[in-house]
């Protein structure tokens, strides 16, 4: 049998949670764990000899920036951190140059050295958003794949039929349609699985649709002598529409690098459903403390959308800050405050003769693409919110609510008409028809 790849042993810890603690915490949200006994075992040998578990998690840098959709894995990973386990964020610099099948109908594009090298950086700058950068070990795979060579390639690739890959799903299909299987992409589940040998990986973290890959690395493992790695998978989840996976490609998609009152706008715009499936999977909140909140809900103790607030406010908190989040919420709120009123607010036709000022009136009239200014205090009172042009400029100067941004301004330049804008004065609240 091959010797397995020398690693350094992590240090000690002590203070780990009864196993059963643990395992609720690390349940949450998994998809299929390959085998939970196994991972109980573990776990109790690790509290008995105050070693933690190695847990290793793997992403190729095959784009520059992360969604929440990447951070499922990353929040994982979090949750055996918090428990005192030493994780490992392993950038595979290496296996990008293959580039992952899983999920592709076709051979992906070959990334540049220089391409990887800076999405490599992004994601290690993204990722301490959730991990803590002092307990995490961040390895990339070429350390030891580059350095394997060409004899060690074979006698790895030794190890496997060409029909045992052919079981892959990707490949199956695609050698069923005919459609073209490069002989590097045979080598990616290979070097995923010689990651695992060269990390002593107790726990390997991985998508559903990693499932043939993780497997790989439990058999390599057997090889090398190394006791078989768990395998923990989780769902891929839904982007915004509810329906399709998180993707920047689709338009579904919140980056991790928005800014806050962005993500927390697109995270108030998902359905209740959903809603659900991004507390299990997108906050630390333990499974028990949710399901008391969709008790709430149900019982009608907590309505939906406060229930989401809390979602939005943890999640942004997250990624920017605590004050973040709150701005966010109170924007949010404005705006959503803006909106009911557009919907039940009282519409008004106006004359632009009575509203309009300065140059270039007459050529309004005639054109309605050409620019306008309108005065706010005349608009007042055209909408009846004040009942003279003195009482107009007064409330002018205090501010005025145009389509929810409240302001001083005098005039209000419309580019073109026909132009609606809701005004609100106080609880007063009117929209304006201008054509």
């Amino acid at each position: 049998m091959a010797n397995s790849p020398t690693i350094p042993l992590p240090q000690s810890f002590t203070d780990f949670a009864p196993v059963n603690e643990q395992l609720e915490y690390l349940q949450k949200g998994a998809a299929e764990i390959i085998r939970v006994s196994d991972l109980q075992e573990r776990l109790e040998a690790s509290r008995k000899s105050g070693q933690p578990l190695r847990v290793k998690a793997g992403f190729d840098p095959t784009a520059p920036d992360l969604h929440l959709g990447h951070t499922v894995l990353m929040r994982k990973l979090k949750h055996f951190q918090d428990l005192g386990h030493q994780v490992i964020f392993m950038i595979g610099d290496f296996t990008s140059l293959i580039g992952d099948p899983s999920g592709r109908s076709v051979t992906r594009k070959l990334l540049t050295s220089e391409e990887i090298a800076q999405n490599a950086k992004t994601y290690t700058d993204q990722v301490f958003r959730i991990l803590d950068r002092d307990k995490t070990e961040v390895r990339f795979n070429s350390e030891w794949l580059s350095t394997l060579g060409f004899e060690g390639i074979v006698r790895l690739a030794s190890r496997f039929t060409v029909s045992q890959m052919l079981e892959r799903e990707e490949f199956h299909r695609r050698f069923n349609n005919e459609q073209p299987i490069s002989l590097h992409e045979l080598l990616y589940p290979l070097s995923q699985g010689y990651d695992s040998v060269a990390l002593r990986a107790d726990v390997e973290l991985g998508g559903t649709d990693q499932k043939f890959n993780l497997l790989i690395g439990r058999e390599l493992q057997r090889h090398y002598n190394q006791p078989s790695q768990i395998v923990l998978m989780t769902p891929i989840i839904e982007g915004l529409d509810g329906v399709q996976k998180m993707s920047k490609s689709l338009g579904n998609a919140i980056g991790i690098h928005e800014p806050a009152p962005e993500m927390y706008g697109k995270l108030m715009s998902i359905s209740d459903e959903l809603m659900w499936r991004y507390w299990i999977f997108l906050t630390d909140l333990r499974q028990s403390e949710i399901d008391h909140m969709q008790t709430e809900v149900s019982s009608g103790a907590l309505h939906p959308m406060e229930a989401k607030k809390r979602l939005a406010r943890t999640i942004v908190a997250g990624f920017h800050s605590q004050e973040a989040a709150r701005k966010a919420d109170e924007d949010w709120a404005m705006r959503f405050q803006q909106r009911n009123v557009e919907a039940t607010a009282e519409e008004v036709a106006v004359d632009l003769r009575q509203v309009a000022v300065g140059a270039g009136l007459e050529s309004a009239l005639s054109d309605q693409s050409h620019p306008v200014d309108i005065n706010v205090a005349k608009l007042l009172v055209a909408l009846g919110l004040k009942s003279s042009r003195t009482e107009a400029e007064r409330q002018v100067t205090a501010g005025v609510n145009i389509d929810g941004v409240t302001s001083s301004n005098k005039l209000i330049h419309l580019e073109k008409r026909p132009a609606r804008i809701a005004v609100r004065v106080g609880k007063q609240a009117k929209i304006a028809l201008i054509r």
